[in-house]
């Protein structure tokens, strides 16, 4: 409680400089106030946890300037005392966002208790603000690591839908970090200080999935003993992420088209509908245009989702950030594992970065966590690798020769690059391949322009 501190506010200067010997006996710095003006000038230039305002002042209403506080300190609390006991002036106060409202003189032994309760809402406020910026922090797009031109690329579209309220479609092969987007969208929107939650859709059969995600009534199948509420509403205000979207059953897509359309959904067993605010983000490794086709994905619910489309690069596509991903994976386990590794091998990096991963981030990961266990000093080495890939890199290198397909398209991805002086956009459209792949085989081949 030391350092607290407390704003008194009361033109009736023995009441106040009682109150200031009461408060400071407990070890609380009390500042004092005859009046709004002289109040708010104190305001501006520091922050007290705790107000004691009187409802009647030379130059205005306590009631009025509690609204002034909480613009200046929102995290700020305000008690209010009044010589009268207003009701009226109470109810007002309140609504204002006053913490208590008291009567002069009839309360007087309620104060200190009073006062310690609302030090611990605002040391409680204080806390839930420092944990949510860690989070916020933990999840801000600055933690997605990746020099590369396809990760950039695809951050910044991320960036830029994140303020919106927009459904995203976040495409991708497994274990590129659909979750982690998902995530740093989410924290950086205005939706941050609500829910965020995640659901994979292929985790559940197509009955125990629309309970998840919609709840339901007591009775509406054997063993709902009570009503449950649906993730759907538990994320209300915020977000809900679906991940493997494609592996939902038609019927579902239906109730969940509706939540897109109209923010309304009706819980299994129940007749009422339900209204909420949810922001949806979707993620798929699947081709849903293919699935729409087949009839297994609703062609409206696609386009729904498809508001926004994102599509994460794999670490194929992105192996210039392959070194960087395995220096922090090894920092993290490492700290895990308390041990000190301070040096990776060029050549055990060198044997990831050519490596084709089909497992993704997700498999860098396991990669990096087995060659920390195995570490038995300060340096990760190629013996610490999965057998399998130093034979595939083995025999990938004993097989590269100047005539070789490798050598062969590096050469003429090279030519073609000089023919269109660089530009990458003709350069692709002349070899009939993606954007995508043209930036991948020119960081593989390290094509230099």
């Amino acid at each position: 409680m030391m350092n607290n501190k407390i704003l008194i506010i009361d033109d009736e200067i023995k009441l106040r400089q009682l109150l200031t010997r009461i408060i400071s006996l407990e070890g609380i710095e009390v500042s004092e106030a005859n009046n709004c003006k002289e109040a708010l000038q104190l305001l501006s230039k520091q922050c007290f946890e705790v107000i004691i305002c009187d409802v009647k002042l030379p130059d205005g209403s306590g009631v009025d300037l509690l609204t002034d506080i909480k613009k200046l300190h929102p995290a700020s609390e305000v008690i209010l005392l009044t010589a009268y006991g207003n009701i009226k002036d109470g109810v007002q106060a309140m609504k204002n966002g006053a913490f208590d409202y008291l009567t002069k003189g009839d309360d007087n032994d309620k104060i200190i208790p009073l006062l310690h309760r609302a030090f611990e809402q605002v040391n409680l406020r204080q806390r839930i603000a420092h944990l949510e910026k860690q989070v916020a922090g933990k999840y801000s797009f600055d933690t997605i690591l990746g020099e590369s031109v396809a990760i950039k690329n695809t951050i910044e579209l991320a960036k830029k839908v994140a303020p919106t309220d927009a459904s995203v479609l976040l495409l991708g092969e497994t274990g590129t970090g659909k979750e982690v987007f998902a995530q740093a969208i989410h924290y950086n929107s205005k939706r941050v200080g609500k829910p965020f939650i995640a659901l994979n859709c292929s985790a559940f059969s197509k009955e125990l999935l629309e309970s998840e995600i919609f709840g339901h009534k007591t009775g509406a199948f054997t063993g709902a003993v009570k009503d449950k509420k649906g993730l759907i509403e538990e994320a209300s205000g915020g977000t809900l992420f679906l991940d493997e979207i494609g592996e939902m059953h038609i019927d579902l897509q239906a109730k969940l088209l509706r939540v897109l359309e109209n923010g309304e959904f009706i819980k299994v067993g129940d007749t009422k509908t339900v209204k909420v605010n949810v922001r949806i983000i979707a993620a798929t490794n699947r081709n849903l245009e293919v699935a729409i086709k087949e009839g297994s994905f609703r062609e409206d619910l696609f386009y729904r989702l498809n508001v926004f489309s994102i599509m994460l690069p794999s670490l194929n596509d992105r192996k210039k950030d392959i070194a960087q991903l395995a220096r922090h994976f090894t920092m993290i386990f490492a700290t895990k594992m308390n041990k000190k590794i301070n040096h990776i091998e060029d050549s055990f990096i060198q044997h990831l970065e050519q490596h084709n991963w089909k497992g993704n981030i997700r498999e860098l990961k396991n990669i990096i966590e087995r060659a920390v266990i195995l570490s038995n000093d300060d340096s990760l080495t190629t013996e610490q690798l999965p057998i399998d890939l130093q034979e595939q890199i083995t025999q990938k290198n004993n097989h590269l020769s100047a005539f070789d397909l490798s050598s062969v398209e590096k050469l003429h991805i090279q030519r073609v690059l000089n023919y269109t002086k660089g530009n990458k956009t003709e350069t692709a459209r002349l070899l009939n391949i993606g954007l995508t792949t043209l930036y991948r085989k020119i960081e593989e081949y390290k094509i230099q322009m």
